[in-house]
């Protein structure tokens, strides 16, 4: 089935129909005969953690420091902007409510 093709135009796409049944619960195979025991899941937890932290790569300490003025500056933009506003909502409901 799925080798046929169905041509429309000018694109060809294939037959993605199933192949066969489902295989009923009968023949499937357990949850647990598939697991590994739960040491053994914590082992391979623990080696894929560490190979993956082999391949982190650490800022230097002068990017360390720029990222931190970057951060600073915005925050204190935001600050400032959000500042103005309520500032300027303040006095608006000052001068709306009395």
């Amino acid at each position: 089935m799925s080798d046929t093709t169905v041509t429309g135009g000018d694109s060809v796409r294939r037959d993605r129909s199933k192949q066969g049944a489902t295989p009923s619960r009968d023949r499937r195979v357990e949850e647990s005969e598939k697991k590994p025991n739960i040491f053994k899941r914590i082992w391979i937890f623990i080696t894929q953690v560490i190979a993956e932290m082999k391949k982190v790569t650490y800022p230097t300490g002068q990017e360390t420091w720029t990222y931190f003025t970057v951060v600073i500056v915005f925050v204190v933009a935001i600050m400032a902007f959000a500042g103005l506003l309520d500032f300027g909502f303040g006095k608006l409901a000052s001068l709306i409510f009395g």
